[in-house]
């Protein structure tokens, strides 16, 4: 199904130079996620530690793509780069479940906690199911039609209408569960590429 993550390898075209130069100077693609991660995180605890300034939730759009970004890159190091390892493989996929999670819940200070939590869980799975491709034998599956970059899209467009005063008050109880429900109709499409042994 359709999905932002096709937009990856042009995305990638573009930033691949800067690529080449971080591996020029010694920085490895571990370091990278790594450094995805903990912006993530970080992001996630000043949004929720200073929510009631709404203009800290225009960090959320610049975070997420800049996390993108760092995603891409350090995919390129590692594969372009010689820098390809089990334990990069590790600390990617953690990494990625780790910043989700860091970045959903710290909206849970402007929104129904049950649906952000739920959406939380939610991601979690969608990330499970398409890391259990590799062990269906399919390959690591990427279908849509909400994966990472989809989420990271829209979670970005919240905090962007949320920090201009844009945000419409009756989706406020929607639309986490709304987004939940898609990840989970997302979980399933990659258990079914799975299942018919195609990745996505």
């Amino acid at each position: 199904m359709p999905t932002l993550y096709a937009l990856k390898p042009a995305f990638q075209a573009r930033l691949r130079p800067f690529a080449d130069w971080l591996a020029r100077t010694g920085v490895t693609a571990n370091q990278i996620t790594l450094l995805a991660a903990v912006l993530s995180i970080a992001t996630g605890a000043v949004v929720a530690a200073f929510a009631e300034h709404r203009a800290v939730f225009l960090l959320m759009p610049a975070v997420l793509f800049a996390r993108m970004a760092l995603n891409a890159i350090d995919g390129m190091l590692a594969r372009e780069h010689g820098q390809a390892s089990k334990l990069g493989m590790y600390l990617n996929e953690l990494c990625d479940v780790v910043s989700d999670v860091a970045l959903i819940l710290a909206f849970a200070v402007a929104f129904p906690v049950w649906g952000v939590v739920a959406f939380a869980i939610a991601a979690i799975i969608v990330e499970f199911a398409g890391v259990l491709g590799v062990a269906a034998g399919a390959g690591r599956n990427y279908a849509g039609p909400f994966g990472k970059s989809d989420r990271a899209l829209a979670l970005g467009i919240i905090g962007l209408l949320i920090a201009c005063g844009l945000w419409m008050q009756v989706l406020t109880p929607i639309v986490f569960p709304a987004m939940a429900t898609v990840s989970l109709a997302t979980a399933i499409n990659r258990i079914r590429s799975g299942l018919s042994g195609s990745g996505g």
